[in-house]
């Protein structure tokens, strides 16, 4: 059922010693081409938090932070863009396009969201509050977007509540049908996440896209805008997770499915709402999200999860629970559970016989104390539990995990 061997642990918790996060070296956990290329290199000091390694980028085009492998390769993936996209806009081809479109200043359909994260660059963050207690912070992580809810215009179009609370590349000009879906299409080319809060990138797939569209130009990119041929396409792979149709629908059509879905879920307005407000998810992890709880057995527990979604404070937060129901989903759809339930703030799911799965896209676990809290949560209810690990525990937190009697999977460290 899993590529990796189970580890079974029996329960002696007498054997748990706590310790602190380590520090690792980049160039012994990240391939060559992670590591360094002309466009960035990451410094080789990583720390880590009990349960992601924190990642700190020097590039052509700034600082970056990323929190975790997945981050890093979809920000480098970003990085390359951004060169595809700078050197289009070198060519003849661009300034034949630009020159077209002189007439249609782009200041007249520029939309783009505000970025939360301040460009390229960002703070590190833990996740480590969904290995804790649900309880009153659910409702207190949700406060901002509480405000908004309260403050709202009723009558504002939906479309337009979302470009305030920053959460799509924009509306068009009703002059210019069809630009918004042009900027989808350049996303596509470059495999990149069209809803990203790299404000660079959204700026660059802006000005180059805007430059082809209103001169009426095929959009070529990188070196197929000097030959000719057809797009470059960019080596690395298409961001991990993101739903398949990101690039085919608008962000108003995207917001309508995600309303139908959570209200079929049982979700009120109030809540749907919140989750809407919450900037931290892009509008493609977003659509993801409530794509991938709509997918898992139908429940109460998919409320639950919703409440989670909304109390996110960060992007970080907001990514981990992503990739936490988006593989839990996806485990779903090759096994089914019977039902959906949770651990602490993480989804799980209930098999036949009881037993309990989280799946946790965790670069490196420690013994820390808030694992212990977990533990100790999940103590608290006696039944099997399970759990499938993105990353690598160390040997504190495999000890840990034995005297709680949890089954742990273990996948390869590495992007």
């Amino acid at each position: 059922m899993f590529s990796a061997p189970a580890i079974v642990y029996a329960q002696d918790a007498s054997q748990v010693k706590l310790e602190p996060a380590p520090v690792f070296q980049a160039s012994k956990i990240l391939p060559p081409e992670m590591l360094q290329s002309d466009l960035h290199r990451v410094r080789e000091s990583c720390p880590t938090d009990g349960f992601m390694i924190h990642f700190t980028v020097d590039s052509d085009f700034g600082q970056i932070d990323c929190l975790g492998v997945s981050e890093l390769e979809e920000r480098l993936n970003e990085l390359r863009a951004i060169k595809v996209l700078v050197e289009t806009s070198k060519t003849d081809l661009f300034a034949e396009g630009l020159k077209k479109s002189v007439e249609a200043p782009i200041d007249a359909v520029k939309n783009i969201a505000d970025d939360p994260g301040g460009a390229v660059k960002k703070a590190p963050a833990t996740v480590g509050h969904f290995f804790k207690k649900v309880g009153s912070s659910i409702s207190h992580g949700a406060e901002k977007v509480q405000d908004k809810w309260e403050n709202r215009d009723p009558d504002q179009e939906t479309d337009e509540m979302l470009t305030e609370t920053g959460k799509g590349l924009g509306r068009s000009a009703k002059s210019i049908a069809g630009f918004d879906k042009a900027k989808l299409d350049c996303a596509r080319k470059l495999s990149v996440d069209p809803y990203t809060d790299n404000q660079l990138l959204q700026d660059e797939i802006e000005k180059v896209t805007w430059a082809f569209f209103a001169g009426g130009l095929p959009l070529r990119l990188g070196t197929a805008a000097v030959s000719g041929g057809a797009s470059m396409a960019l080596t690395a792979t298409k961001t991990v997770g993101l739903p398949e149709d990101i690039y085919d629908i608008t962000p108003g059509e995207l917001l309508l499915r995600d309303r139908e879905a959570m209200t079929a879920m049982g979700a009120n307005n109030q809540l749907i709402e919140q989750v809407f407000l919450n900037t931290n998810f892009s509008v493609a992890k977003r659509h993801g999200l409530v794509e991938a709880l709509a997918a898992l057995p139908a429940g109460p527990a998919q409320i639950k999860m919703l409440e989670v979604a909304a109390s996110c404070t960060s992007r970080e937060q907001a990514g981990f629970f992503y990739q936490s129901v988006v593989r839990l989903a996806k485990r779903h759809h090759e096994r089914p559970f019977v039902a959906l339930t949770s651990v602490g703030r993480l989804p799980a799911g209930k098999e036949a016989d009881g037993s309990v799965e989280i799946q946790a896209p965790a670069d490196y676990i420690s013994m820390t104390p808030r694992l212990l809290e977990f533990l100790q949560l999940a103590n608290a209810t006696p039944q099997s539990y399970r759990a499938v690990i993105t990353g690598r525990l160390s040997p504190a937190a495999k000890v840990g995990f034995e005297a709680f009697s949890w089954q742990v999977i273990e996948a390869p460290l590495k992007p």
